[in-house]
């Protein structure tokens, strides 16, 4: 990511791009024993129950044999600050010098910041191909209930991403169609808020989104019909690596607009909690099209939205709130949704133009629908919402 602090001067960029070290192969964990205790001789490992059950046959041993002590501890079932509090107890009590991160996204976030806040190591070791967790110098923080709350920006990516093709097949197909849901948003948010940018690394950044873009089009469907093949590995490195990797040469604009704020406001109902995040990022894509549509009559925007309509179709992806589960809520918790997205501080005000509540919840409604058959009712007769919920 990058931080800019502007001065009388000059602006001073600070880039913390990727990790230090990066150990990637079938067998990349069997591997990594040396390059782990290097950083630490008493780590604490965090993750979920299912992904330490998961690798305590594999990173035992392997810890064991490199003399390091080690403690396990699951983070709950969010990046939480309770959860974070016990953490940090545990890190205190047992005189942890490393953190290990393992699982997906939530987990890799929480082990992030944990070292963040006790100035210590991190090493991730992602268990899904869900999100580009494992990369970034960035954790998102929930409630206990699984609301998004905000994001705290690390003072560094991690020291190790180890990335072993083994453990991430282990996990179910669904997961690496959410993570390619995710790292394709990356090209139509960063050209949307960056696209027109002068600057050599956002210049970059919007560039290698599109390249992204183009290899999970190309690739992905053939991917998810060979889990563990050279395609698939190509996939996966691009929802784990390269997406990446462009937030950290972009910074925030190139990594989270309207479709995450829409993310980011789902999180907030209930009911959404039983699907993935970037299962709700892939239709926030839509939902900015649709805003862009709507709002800009944006031809392009149409084109792009069909075509990803078309996508996702080919892989599972889910085109409407029926397809997240949402069908049956009421259009007061849809409003709730929206206004969450639309609050102060929200990434969807990275967009050139301005979105209210009203404008975002018709969009919301309506993202696999032609435009101008549509546009006048959803927009100037509200009453219109419900009976599409």
């Amino acid at each position: 990511m990058i931080k800019q602090t502007n001065t009388s001067q000059a602006t001073t960029l600070s880039l913390n791009i990727a990790p230090t070290q990066i150990i990637r192969g079938k067998k990349a964990l069997a591997q990594s024993g040396e390059a782990i205790a290097h950083l630490g001789a008493n780590p604490l490992i965090v993750g979920g129950d299912r992904s330490l059950d998961i690798i305590q046959p594999y990173l035992g041993p392997l810890l064991q044999n490199h003399q390091l002590k080690f403690t396990q501890a699951s983070y709950g079932l969010d990046c939480s600050e309770a959860s974070l509090a016990h953490l940090r107890q545990i890190v205190t009590a047992q005189k942890a010098d490393l953190i290990i991160g393992i699982g997906g996204g939530k987990a890799l976030d929480t082990a992030k910041l944990l070292a963040h806040q006790c100035h210590l190591p991190i090493v991730t070791i992602p268990t899904s191909a869900g999100t580009c967790a494992a990369w970034t110098a960035l954790s998102n923080i929930y409630s206990d209930q699984g609301a998004f709350l905000y994001d705290v920006s690390l003072a560094k990516c991690p020291d190790l991403l180890i990335l072993d093709y083994g453990l991430i097949k282990t996990g179910p197909s669904r997961i690496l169609v959410a993570g390619i849901g995710d790292a394709i948003a990356k090209w139509y948010e960063a050209s949307v808020s960056s696209g027109h940018s002068e600057q050599t690394m956002t210049i970059a950044a919007v560039q290698q989104a599109r390249v992204l873009r183009d290899i999970l089009f190309q690739k992905s469907t053939v991917a998810l019909q060979e889990p563990g093949g050279e395609t698939w590995q190509e996939v996966v490195d691009a929802t784990v690596l390269l997406a990446g990797l462009i937030g950290g040469i972009g910074g925030a604009q190139c990594r989270t607009v309207a479709a995450h704020a829409v993310h980011n406001g789902l999180t907030h109902l209930s009911a959404s909690h039983g699907t993935l995040h970037g299962e709700k990022v892939a239709y926030g894509i839509l939902v900015q099209l649709r805003l862009e549509e709507m709002l800009q009559g944006n031809q392009l925007a149409i084109t792009a939205r069909q075509q990803l309509l078309k996508f996702y179709d080919e892989i599972g992806l889910p085109k409407t709130l029926g397809d997240l589960g949402l069908g049956e809520i009421s259009l007061s918790e849809l409003w709730r949704a929206a206004e969450v997205a639309c609050c102060g501080n929200s990434d969807i005000h990275r967009l050139p133009f301005r979105v209210i509540p009203e404008q975002l919840v018709a969009a919301m409604v309506s993202t696999t629908v032609p435009l101008e058959s549509e546009k006048q009712n959803l927009v100037s007769k509200p009453e219109m919402l419900d009976k599409r919920l």
